[in-house]
């Protein structure tokens, strides 16, 4: 029998192919698998116009064998088969989709999708084979054809004695070399484990043969091999069964099996689609974070389908980054078997699952703070940061998206409290939403520069988290609401409020601009104090960094010294002030050492590092003496 060309396009394309499109050579065995489906699809769809068929589903599987000796292994399937013509027209062409045709010319609606394109995928079997030999028998058909290639070559059809209607295909697997390991794909468990990652949902049985050690019958201590035919596929996955026969045990029993975290998922979710673009999805909100979580090496991403047929273990595109933490999978008959990494990031119908997803999943957490505040919380805890970060990054444009998921702890409420529930509790004349920053609700509890607004009855938020005011900054207000750092110059409040402070004699503001002249370029001004009350000394600050912000940014890699503007403010109402006005009317000299002693007391409220310690403290002996 002549040997026959492929078309000149199609034999440039294999060895492109095959090192492109497949990052890893495993996928063969599913595309293989796949095709095998289709095969069996064909049958199913011929029989519901075809009386002369009855397509009971016991009848139909596909089969895996392996021969070590001869480095062979085989994928049968009970399918309709290929005729003489349509090996040639099918695998002469690589990316002829013999499937896709036939999806096409029979209008498929229903469930049972057509999901292989039988040309791209047969000849990832090149990956790994050195020869591979198709014996295809097809439905209606007296004789059976081998067709049988070595790759770019050719390849070769002739009449075979096959006797029952569907298609073996079977690859003779290259050597192992240092750099590849080729045995791996002649071993009955690791053909399992490809399996079952990749083909575990197809919907029809996938049989092999698996030896498993046993104990003797009648014996309590010696054990023998058994070689049984075993179902290594699940068939139905989860995901396209009626929500109605599912219960909370079988979701999270998925979620175990899909080795998606070691805890139990918080919430799961799911969806269903049919319209313009067809999915389902599973999707989990774990109970704790990762521990690499807020690290590198942690890889987001959910699983894709594509029919029942894994594409890909994590598809980041699937998620944004701040709804990283969500598990799970998305199965969608619309996506071709074949996409790439760099085509899923411009595929137009994965973008519009992203943005559905995106959807759903802010109505499920929605849905939680509503009805059950404590999981909310949890959930909250482990993930919350995240949430923040998604306000901060990409310019703010998720803040809309997220701003309603916020959380914050209270200094009136002393829980986490929303944003909409603190604007609900405003006061009639507040105008801001006001906010301190610390380490600890304890700390900022104690902070100085709360007491003015806490007079007013003001309710303060408390930011613990070093993204909480970068996020807020970000998102500017909330339902026209505007957000105000106590620590801020101006508290938004009336001068009659906050007393007469402004109006300084002459005598003060001399100790002022002195004390400035004393702390120049440590900080921008020195002046009397609106909000302090008991407390003689704090740091405020203007403009848009703040001083934990700046505290922030110092810690960065990249920190280019941005700091704050810092204003030193002193409680003109304290004894001590009245201390420093003795003072700088009997030895005006001594004002230097009590004005580094207030600003560094002022530092070490801020949390902020002193400059010289042993300075300080030698003026704090210097004063008690």
């Amino acid at each position: 029998m002549a040997k026959q060309q492929f078309e000149a396009e199609s034999k440039r394309l294999l060895d492109l192919m095959i090192n492109s499109i497949y990052s890893k050579r495993e996928v063969f065995l599913r595309e293989l698998i796949s095709n095998a489906s289709d095969a069996i699809d064909k049958m199913y769809y011929q029989a519901l116009t075809d009386d002369s068929i009855t397509f009971n589903q016991s009848d139909y599987y596909i089969r895996i064998d392996t021969d070590k000796d001869k480095r062979q292994l085989t994928v049968t399937d009970t399918g309709i088969g290929m005729t003489k013509e349509e090996l040639e027209s099918n695998l002469g062409v690589i990316a002829k989709s013999g499937s896709l045709a036939f999806k096409k010319e029979n209008e498929i609606k229903d469930g049972h999708d057509i999901i292989g394109q039988f040309g791209v995928g047969f000849y990832a079997a090149f990956m790994v084979a050195d020869q591979v030999t198709v014996e295809s028998k097809a439905l209606g058909e007296e004789q059976a054809y081998r067709w049988y290639s070595e790759g770019a070559d050719g390849f070769i059809i002739e009449p075979c004695d096959k006797k029952e209607t569907g298609t073996q295909i079977t690859l003779t697997i290259k050597e192992s070399t240092e750099d590849d390991d080729y045995d791996q794909f002649l071993e009955p468990f690791q053909l399992q484990t490809i399996i079952k990652k990749y083909s575990d949902f197809i919907r029809y049985p996938i049989k092999m043969e698996l030896s498993e050690e046993k104990l003797k019958e009648g014996s309590e201590d010696e054990y023998e091999t058994i070689v049984e035919e075993k179902t290594v596929n699940s068939m139905i996955p989860i995901w396209k069964k009626n929500k109605a026969e599912l219960t909370d045990d079988d979701y999270n029993q998925f979620y175990q099996e899909k080795h998606y975290g070691f805890d139990q998922p918080l919430e799961y979710i799911h969806v269903s689609v049919d319209g313009n673009i067809r999915y389902q999805a599973i999707l989990y909100i774990p109970e704790t974070a990762p521990y690499n979580y807020y690290s590198a090496e942690y890889e987001k991403g959910l699983e894709l389908y594509s029919n029942g047929v894994l594409i890909m273990n994590k598809a980041p595109e699937l998620l944004p980054d701040y709804f990283s933490f969500v598990k799970g999978l998305v199965d969608s008959e619309d996506l071709s078997l074949n996409i790439s990494r760099e085509m899923l990031q411009h595929d137009r119908q994965l973008k519009l699952i992203e943005k559905n997803l995106v959807k759903k999943i802010k109505q499920e957490l929605l849905k939680l703070l509503r009805n059950d505040r404590e999981k909310y919380e949890k959930f909250y805890n482990a993930f919350g940061r995240q949430l923040k970060y998604g306000v901060y990054s990409d310019f703010g444009q998720n803040k809309d998206t997220l701003k309603d998921l916020l959380l914050f702890y209270s200094s009136t409420e002393e829980k986490l409290v929303t944003l909409s529930e603190y604007v609900e509790r405003m006061k009639d004349e507040q105008s801001f939403i006001y906010y301190a920053t610390g380490e600890t609700n304890a700390r900022i509890e104690r902070l100085p520069q709360t007491e003015m607004v806490r007079d007013k009855g003001y309710e303060i938020l408390y930011f613990t988290d070093d993204i909480d005011e970068f996020a807020i900054k970000m998102l500017g207000e909330y339902e026209g609401k505007s957000f105000k750092s106590v620590s801020s110059g101006d508290l938004g409040l009336d001068d009659e409020e906050q007393g007469e402070s402004d109006q300084v004699n002459e005598e003060d503001q001399a100790i002022f601009d002195k004390m400035k002249d004393i702390l120049k370029g440590k900080v921008s001004d020195v002046r009397s104090s609106k909000r302090l009350k008991s407390h003689p000394v704090c740091l405020s600050n203007e403009g848009d960094i703040s001083i934990e912000m700046e505290k922030v940014l110092s810690m960065m890699p990249d920190n280019q010294g941005i700091q704050a503007e810092k204003v030193l403010e002193i409680n003109t109402n304290h004894d001590i002030f009245k201390a420093i006005q003795a003072i700088f009317s009997s030895d005006p000299d001594q004002i230097e050492t009590y004005t580094n002693i207030l600003y560094n007391q002022a530092l070490l409220i801020e949390g902020l590092p002193i400059e010289d310690p042993i300075s300080y403290t030698n003026d704090v002996w210097k004063v008690m003496q």
